[in-house]
């Protein structure tokens, strides 16, 4: 049995408060740890909403949707995870900002060995493990958005990460939360982003060029090669800012052309155009 039981997730944005229903709809001890009051609050109404869904859907009772409740504690200062087994970080995708985050974990964390993992999209686990004085116990564990649907993760081991640590947190991620687990190489990427980004940026391009509008692209690849979301839609999902990220840091590394950000993808993230988290895209969205 494994004994993993409690939990923190720092970051109650879109992803984090996915990754802690997932935690907490397992029968984890789960606290959600974000310093902004406002974002706390909206990460309660989001995973109210979440679950409310699934039992509409009848993926979960009634009775799971409060048994999620109960194992769900909200926190707004680090200190309070002293005692946490396993700590996911899902901050916003920036290197500087997951770096201050472990950092003060790692002096935080009581057990040494308790696990610091990061749901990067693409930055180098390496980089941000060797900042810690716990590098053999940081690793990249990767959700996909929504992560209470989303049935993959991304393993990913630094050149540091312990194989006992690993094969701890896979035998979690699969035996406890249910998922399907692939394994990544330290690469900007791993392996979902590494093939879909060149993808959604040659999107991007195409719409910048005024090959054909968004909305002729996305149903081209959904009525012509059965996607379920258009690769702009998708874009918009998750957030035109994280794609920019994940382009940027796939760039530095690989200095591909293919990974460099459309000159259209940067003036939109200036322009605060993120997609449907702020209601205008490449497409428009209206709060749900």
């Amino acid at each position: 049995m494994n004994d993993i039981r409690r939990i923190a997730v720092v970051g109650a944005g879109q992803m984090g408060s996915g990754i802690a229903e997932v935690f907490a709809r397992a029968g984890l001890d789960t606290i959600v740890c974000e310093k902004d009051p406002a974002a706390l609050r909206a990460a309660r109404g989001r995973i109210d909403r979440s679950l409310h869904r699934a039992v509409d859907r009848g993926r979960i009772s009634p009775t799971d949707r409060e048994d999620t409740w109960a194992h769900l504690l909200f926190a707004d200062d680090l200190e309070a995870l002293a005692d946490r087994q396993l700590v996911v970080e899902a901050v916003v995708e920036a290197e500087h900002a997951k770096t201050d985050v472990l950092t003060t974990l790692d002096k935080i964390l009581a057990d040494d060995d308790a696990i610091l993992a990061t749901n990067t999209s693409s930055i180098p686990i390496t980089r941000l493990g060797i900042t810690t004085g716990r590098a053999s116990h940081v690793l990249g564990l990767h959700f996909f958005n929504p992560a209470p649907v989303m049935p993959l993760v991304e393993l990913v081991s630094s050149l540091h990460t312990d194989q006992a640590v690993l094969t701890r947190v896979e035998a979690f991620a699969r035996d406890i939360l249910g998922k399907h687990v692939v394994h990544s190489r330290d690469r900007a990427g791993f392996v979902v982003n590494a093939l879909l980004v060149p993808y959604l940026l040659s999107a991007i391009r195409m719409a910048e060029a005024g090959h054909a509008t968004p909305e002729d692209i996305d149903a081209g690849m959904v009525h012509g090669c059965a996607h379920p979301m258009g690769p702009l839609q998708l874009a918009d999902l998750i957030g035109l800012d994280t794609v920019e990220a994940i382009a940027r840091s796939m760039y530095e590394e690989y200095k591909e052309p293919l990974y460099a950000p459309p000159p259209l993808l940067s003036r939109m993230v200036e322009a605060g155009l993120l997609g449907r988290k702020t209601g205008q895209g490449f497409h428009t969205h209206h709060a749900v």
